[in-house]
């Protein structure tokens, strides 16, 4: 028998009624036992510090003892790279990198020498960088002494193959030509180019004719400029006796003669100009959004205060740029952001995102609401509180082993930081308050300096889709297209459907 919703409202006890008649629900509250959940305070963080040398003629060895496996990685990194070569010459430290391993000695071939490590599953590897060039090893601690002898060879006595360049070279010739195929790489290289400037040694890309032009010649002048003892640091951990390890070292790089050192750079950021750049990609139907300007260095006294302050703004899904952009106006398929802060030189301060043609307008504004937000929106307790714990509870894992350890160690010394750089983080961070943020947003945060790039399809940004009416890039402001068209040496006209 069906009751009637009158004679179901007769069963019911009368205190009911009233609270239904109100639109109210009477429901047990939920339990939340995870909010009992006692979390710890973090410990001290004191890592495994390697032991540091210093050898007669400059060379820096750091030895960190882990005997939990039985391997043996090590490094060699020397000061030099490619902020170091002309900008007609930009890519050579990239061939230089390839071309040094694969190359060889003059008594083994890079060929040999992949023969000789695959019996031993050991690895060799040479790598080029903007700042500094490195050989580095990995192996088993059984096979050590033959390992260690093939990068000291390649170190000390490498013999550049002209076919092994050419072949370097004609890898590096087919990224160039088909370097405008995917709109994120295009954003990202733009965008620093923006930044730093086109001749910048990190805003700079290589061509092709200054690639093609790169001979034998030119590496081992880089190489001999480079490897010296007095701008090398040596990087060893694993499972060895710290006093034989030492003695085997010294004996190799002690009898290095001194050179001269590379001069320190004298390289210039003043940031972009501000305006609007469009890259005009008529094939894809979503636009790649950046927001540029200059970030810092970690050597800053307020990095701590800027590294909160990011994490608040970009630093994730609780962050107000994915919160207030993505989820609650729904106008990108991912947003993010980073205020930069580099060893050296200021960083890159960049608001990303990656949205429909059609909405791309308005996801530019969004994003700059949300870079204005942070000099007049109150950053709160919470937000404060949530930023640190993600901050100190990721940072340890950044350095959980001691090769990880020696690695920033090593990269410390490198860039002249402090050894206890990294021990002292954690109370600079804790230290932070909301009176420090709202300081550190309103020096830093400068709308006014900031550029905006899309890369997109331009027309259908503007006209938009049936239905889905667009908005054109002008109301941005003064537009100004960005070439990306690949310059071809003579010969070469043509280039493929990758160069423009």
């Amino acid at each position: 028998m069906r009751l009637s919703a009158v004679a179901l409202l007769a069963l019911l006890p009368i205190a009911a009624l009233p609270a239904i008649a109100q639109g109210q629900t009477q429901t047990a509250p939920q339990a939340q036992p995870w909010k009992q959940i006692p979390i710890p305070t973090l410990p001290a963080f004191h890592p495994q510090q390697p032991r540091r040398i210093l050898l007669d003629n400059g060379a820096i060895i750091f030895l960190q003892e882990d005997h939990e496996l039985p391997f043996i990685n090590g490094f060699v990194e020397m000061r030099g790279g490619g902020r170091d070569v002309p900008a007609s010459k930009t890519g050579l430290v990239d061939l230089y990198g390839e071309a040094w391993r694969t190359s060889g000695t003059a008594t083994k071939s890079g060929d040999a020498m992949d023969d000789l490590l695959e019996a031993k599953a050991a690895k060799v590897e040479t790598d080029g960088d903007v700042d500094s060039t490195s050989v580095s090893w990995s192996c088993l601690k059984t096979d050590f002494d033959p390992v260690f002898g093939i990068t000291t060879d390649l170190l000390l006595h490498p013999k550049f193959n002209p076919s092994k360049l050419d072949l370097a070279k004609q890898e590096m010739a087919a990224g160039i030509v088909r370097r405008n195929d995917d709109a994120g790489a295009i954003a990202s290289r733009e965008a620093a180019k923006l930044v730093y400037g086109p001749t910048n040694p990190y805003g700079r890309t290589p061509e092709l004719a200054g690639v093609m032009a790169i001979t034998p010649a030119d590496l081992e002048q880089f190489h001999e400029k480079t490897v010296i003892p007095n701008g090398m640091i040596i990087g060893v951990s694993g499972d060895f006796d710290g006093a034989a390890m030492e003695q085997k070292l010294r004996a190799a790089f002690g009898g290095l003669k001194k050179g001269t050192p590379l001069p320190p750079p004298k390289d210039t950021f003043n940031g972009p100009t501000p305006g609007v750049y469009a890259v005009d990609k008529n094939d894809v139907n979503q636009s790649n959004v950046w927001i540029v300007g200059l970030g810092t260095e970690r050597s800053n006294p307020d990095y701590y205060a800027l590294s909160v302050m990011n994490q608040i703004f970009s630093g994730g899904f609780g962050s107000r740029l994915f919160q207030n952009v993505r989820t609650k106006m729904g106008l990108a398929y991912s947003v993010g952001g980073s205020y930069g802060a580099s060893y050296d030189h200021p960083g890159l301060f960049y608001t990303v995102a990656a949205t429909k043609s059609v909405s791309t307008v308005d996801t530019t504004k969004a994003m700059l609401q949300q870079i204005d937000d942070l000099k007049t929106e109150p950053f709160t307790e919470d937000e404060l509180r949530r930023a640190k714990d993600e901050l100190l509870n990721s940072f340890v894992f950044r350095y959980d082993t001691p090769e990880k350890v020696l690695s920033e160690r090593a990269s410390l010394e490198f860039y002249g930081y402090p050894a206890d750089f990294l021990e002292k983080y954690r109370a600079a961070i804790e230290k932070v308050t909301t009176t420090d943020l709202e300081r550190v947003a309103k020096k830093y945060v400068d709308r006014s300096k900031l550029a905006v790039l899309v890369v997109g399809n331009v027309q259908q940004i503007a006209t938009g889709t049936p239905g889905q009416p667009g908005k054109p890039l002008s109301d941005l402001g003064q537009v100004h297209p960005v070439d990306i068209t690949i310059p071809m040496p003579p010969g070469m006209q043509g280039g493929g459907p990758g160069s423009q």
